[in-house]
């Protein structure tokens, strides 16, 4: 059973209990009509599944916030599937790649990090807000190009692309933030 909440509690990221299943609200709008009840308006994304569903609520109307608990794991590999392990129970668990919002690029294997489960069933990661990743593939900086705030494209060791600085070079690591995917420096 979850938590009841209004509706104009919800924002972006809220996990949500929707008939059972576990949602995360990726978009919020509230609407104000000239006549009428004012209402809200949720894009929300099965968390397993991947799918995406748009819902209006009447703004007097309560919801579930899902209860989310967290087990402590390791990344093992991804195939078709991403792989974890309990770090203590040593119980294995596979999530949809989808479920992670591309999250999945920046999952380096054997990295601790924390799966959320809804009724024993795994429905997320927490993953850490910086990694240290190994550059496979960039272009060259050229000398001589010194041009302030210049970037380019490089491959993480996950496959994961970041904009980095001209002077990274290939098998640099480097530092992203897992947020929006973006260089943070040399590690």
């Amino acid at each position: 059973m979850g938590i009841t909440i209004k509706p104009t509690e919800v924002r972006s990221g809220t996990k949500l209990e929707i008939d059972g299943q576990v949602y995360e609200c990726t978009k919020y709008e509230h609407v104000s009509p000239g006549k009428g009840q004012a209402f809200i308006r949720i894009k929300i994304k099965h968390m397993k599944s991947g799918r995406v569903l748009e819902k209006t609520i009447k703004s007097n109307i309560s919801m579930e916030k899902a209860v989310l608990d967290p087990q402590e794991v390791q990344f093992l590999y991804k195939d078709d599937q991403l792989n974890f392990m309990n770090n203590e129970t040593y119980e294995q668990f596979s999530l949809p790649v989808e479920a992670l919002l591309g999250k999945d690029q920046w999952l380096k294997e054997n990295t601790d990090i924390t799966l959320l489960f809804h009724n024993g069933e795994p429905v997320d990661v927490d993953i850490p807000i910086t990694m240290e990743l190994k550059i496979t593939e960039t272009e060259p900086g050229v000398r001589g190009d010194t041009v302030s705030g210049a970037t380019k494209p490089a491959t993480t060791e996950t496959g994961g692309v970041v904009q980095v600085p001209l002077f990274v070079d290939e098998n640099d690591v480097i530092k992203v933030d897992t947020r929006d995917g973006s260089y943070l420096g040399r590690a």
